[in-house]
C-alpha cells in the first residue's frame, strides 16, 4: 500500500523536524478511515503546490501529528488546462469533476448551456458547487496531486464565450466535428481551453460564439461520449499531445 496522502492547511514555511498538527475531518480519515499508526509514512499538501513528507508521531480519532522530514514545493502542470463544463444533470457533474481531476485538469468552469437542463442558483447553486469543489479535492487525493483544480462559479453563454476566449488555443468538442483530436496543435506551455457542451449538445449559436473567439471544433471518435466522460477523455488527450510536444522540442534543442 502507498503512504497516505492528505490534503490539510500547511504553514508557508516547514523545516524537517517541525510537527504538523491536524484536526477535523482529515484527521478523522487519517486516523479512523486509513488506520495509520505512529510511525507510517504520510503526504501532506495544500492542495496549492506545498507539500511534505513526514511520518505519524501521534495519532488519535480528532488529532494527528505529523513530523516533517522533507519539504517541498511542486511546479503546476504546464500546459494549463482549463475545462468549461457545462451543467449536467443529477449527479453526473460530480463524476465529472472527479474524473477531469484524475486525467489532470487544472482549473474547472461551470456553465449554463442552452441545452443544460439544471441551473445553479441561489442555495441549491451553493451547496452544487460545493460538492464539486469537494469531488475535486477528494479526486486529487486519489490521483496524489498537490495542484488541487479550481472549481470555478458558474458562467452564463456570454461570460463562458469571453473566459475561453483568453486561452492560447480553445478546443470545442463537437460530435458533428470532422476534425479528430490528435490533430490539434497543443503547446508544452500556455494556456488550453476544453469546451464540453451538455447531453442534449452545444446549439450552433453556442459553436459559433466559441469560433468567434478562436474555437476549433474536434472530434474524439465516432462515439458519441457522455457530458460527465467527455472532459476527462479530452484532458487526457490534451495531456498526452502537450507531452510529445514537450518531448519534441526537448530533441530539436539537443
Amino acid at each position: 500500500m502507498s503512504d497516505g496522502f492528505f490534503v490539510v492547511d500547511l504553514p508557508s514555511d516547514l523545516t524537517p523536524g517541525v510537527v504538523v498538527e491536524v484536526t477535523g475531518s482529515e484527521a478523522h480519515h487519517m486516523a479512523v478511515v486509513r488506520r495509520l499508526a505512529v510511525g507510517e509514512n504520510v503526504t501532506l499538501t495544500n492542495g496549492q503546490g506545498h507539500g511534505v513528507h513526514g511520518v505519524v508521531s501521534e495519532a488519535s480519532k480528532s488529532r494527528v501529528k505529523v513530523e516533517v522530514a522533507e519539504s517541498f514545493v511542486a511546479a503546476p502542470d504546464q500546459p494549463v488546462v482549463t475545462v468549461f463544463q457545462a451543467l449536467p444533470k443529477q449527479d453526473r457533474g460530480e463524476l465529472a469533476v472527479d474524473l477531469m481531476t484524475e486525467a489532470g485538469v487544472s482549473d474547472i468552469t461551470p456553465w449554463r448551456a442552452a441545452r443544460s437542463q439544471v441551473s445553479w442558483s441561489g442555495e441549491r447553486g451553493l451547496k452544487a458547487h460545493d460538492k464539486w469543489v469537494q469531488a475535486a479535492r477528494e479526486a486529487s487525493k486519489q490521483a496524489r496531486r498537490f495542484w488541487v483544480p479550481n472549481v470555478s462559479d458558474a458562467l452564463s453563454p456570454g461570460d463562458v464565450v469571453a473566459a475561453s476566449g483568453e486561452s492560447d488555443v480553445l478546443i470545442i468538442m463537437h460530435e458533428k466535428a470532422t476534425t479528430p483530436i490528435f490533430q490539434a496543435v497543443i503547446p508544452s506551455q500556455g494556456r488550453v481551453g476544453i469546451i464540453i457542451g451538455p447531453e442534449g449538445g452545444l446549439t450552433d449559436e453556442e459553436v459559433a460564439g466559441f469560433e468567434a473567439v478562436g474555437g476549433k471544433t474536434y472530434s474524439m471518435g465516432s462515439t458519441v461520449l457522455r457530458t460527465s466522460t467527455a472532459g476527462a477523455i479530452a484532458v487526457t488527450q490534451v495531456r498526452l499531445l502537450a507531452h510529445l510536444r514537450a518531448q519534441d522540442q526537448d530533441g530539436e534543442g539537443r
